[in-house]
């Protein structure tokens, strides 16, 4: 699977621009403020690493992202589709939200998709492995993770505490496709 964006107008979910090399979908992102970057892990990684081993993996972006942004801790969230409560994990982020911290993650195997809603235009960044984005607070987004979802992903935080989303009440995000 590849990485692709594409954008829409927000009044429409007819496409105005596909993007699937790394340079466009990094300079349309950056447009509206969104970090879009590649990692490469530094040790191999299997099926089964632990979070420390994916971690260690990435130690060096890691720490280079925390020393520039201020970022005070990580972790690694994993879904599949055997994964319990997948389909309400899912629900969750559907609808149009915002945070008070920045959005921060990358994708060290699968997929999701990103939808960010900003400059009259909506984004649909489809992540997939290697892919780093980061959404800076109060940027209103969604995210669909797919009925059957499979990805592991390193997230930053400044405060996990503060990562709560604050849904905005735009029903946007159900006149734009899904992620299937």
């Amino acid at each position: 699977m590849q990485s692709k964006l594409t954008v829409f107008p927000e009044s429409s979910s007819s496409p105005e621009q596909d993007f699937l090399d790394f340079d466009s979908m990094r300079t349309q992102l950056e447009k509206v403020g969104i970090r879009y970057e590649r990692w490469t892990a530094e040790k191999v990684l299997g099926d089964a690493s632990t979070q420390e081993e994916v971690i260690i993996a990435y130690k060096a972006s890691i720490e280079r992202l925390m020393k520039e942004r201020g970022y005070v801790t990580v972790d690694v969230v994993s879904l599949n589709p055997e994964s319990t409560g997948h389909g309400d994990a899912r629900k969750k982020f559907l609808d149009e939200h915002t945070h008070g911290e920045d959005e921060v993650r990358f994708f060290v195997d699968g997929s999701g998709m990103f939808y960010i809603h900003a400059n009259s235009k909506v984004y649909m960044m489809l992540c997939t492995r290697g892919d780093l984005i980061s959404l800076p607070a109060g940027t209103k987004h969604w995210f669909d993770m797919g009925p059957k979802p499979f990805f592991k992903a390193i997230r930053l935080f400044n405060n996990p505490d503060g990562w709560v989303a604050k849904f905005t009440g735009d029903s946007i995000a159900s006149q734009f496709p899904k992620y299937e």
